[in-house]
Order: structure tokens, then sequence, then C-alpha cells
């Protein structure tokens, strides 16, 4: 791999060890790294309720304190995933979605969400990429941030509630 990348092994063994902690690669002595897969299962009945505990919290903690700054900063991911999703840019679509809710958790002011957050957002990121470019639907994510930041916009917290469970059980949303 070094050779490939025209690198020393030191910046490889880095990023291998890095993955490995993010739970996305599993080494084995004298028998090389394996990329881990994100199973349908562990994504329901593990990483979706995770999510929807922290950012059910993180929104409600953050709705009072959002200011016209964020919602303009939030307008302008909802705009690129529509970008992203005209060429079909999965990993553009991505980066928006996580910037997204990492934003909202970030102002949240909650440090263990973020911390949490951040330790299971690779593997969002992994269903993310393993699932977008299948159904080939992308402007429904695009869609879906929009009905999430007009929710934060009416400043009504059960609608802000409803749209967050909305959104993240509906973690197969390119169905619709």
């Amino acid at each position: 791999m070094a050779a490939q990348l025209g690198t020393s092994r030191a910046p490889i063994r880095e990023a291998l060890r890095q993955l490995e902690q993010e739970g996305l690669v599993v080494s084995s002595p004298y028998r090389g790294t394996e990329v881990l897969g994100v199973s349908q299962d562990e994504i329901e009945q593990v990483l979706v309720p995770i999510r929807l505990t922290i950012e059910r919290f993180a929104f409600d903690r953050a709705l009072p304190i959002l200011d016209e700054n964020d919602l303009m900063f939030l307008q302008g991911l909802v705009d690129d995933m529509h970008l992203a999703a005209d060429p079909e840019d999965p990993e553009r679509l991505a980066d928006a979605d996580v910037r997204f809710h990492e934003h909202i958790i970030i102002r949240s002011g909650q440090p263990h969400c973020l911390q949490m957050w951040r330790a299971i957002q690779p593997r969002v990121r992994a269903y993310f990429r393993r699932d977008a470019p299948v159904y080939g639907k992308q402007h429904a994510l695009a869609a879906q941030h929009q009905e999430l930041l007009d929710a934060l916009r009416s400043r009504d917290p059960d609608a802000v509630r409803a749209s967050v469970e909305k959104h993240i059980t509906t973690h197969q949303a390119f169905d619709e």
C-alpha cells in the first residue's frame, strides 16, 4: 500500500491504527488488516438507537441558543447537499450530512454528546456510504435536512423532536 501511494510505511500504519480505533478495520498479527462492514442489524439495533438518544438531547439543548448565523450555516450545508446530489458525489454529501449534525451537537454545549457522536460518526458515515449510492435518491437526504432546518426555524420543540426522530429512524431514507 505504501508503494502504491508513494509514501513510507509509517503514515500507512498510523492511518490503519486510526481506522482500527474507529472500529472500521481489524488487524490480526501476521495476517494483515481487514475492513469491517456495518451490518443492517447493527445499524438498526445499535447505531440508530444510540444516535437517536444523542441527537434528541443535543437538538433539545441547542434549539434555544441557535441564532440566525447558525441557521444560515445549516442552510448552506443543505444547499451543498442538493449540489452534491446532482453529480452523485456521495463523499461530499456525507461530509455535509455529518457537518450538519455535528454543528447542532457542538452548539448544544454538551461535551459528552459530542464525544459519543464522534465515536459513532465513522460508522454512521460507513452505513451512509454503503446505502446512499444503492438507492440513487440523494436529494431525499437534502430534503430531510431541510425539514430538520425548517423545524429548527419554527422554534417548536415538539416539531424539532418529531423531525429528528423521523430523520434518524428513516435510516433507509433513500427508499422514500
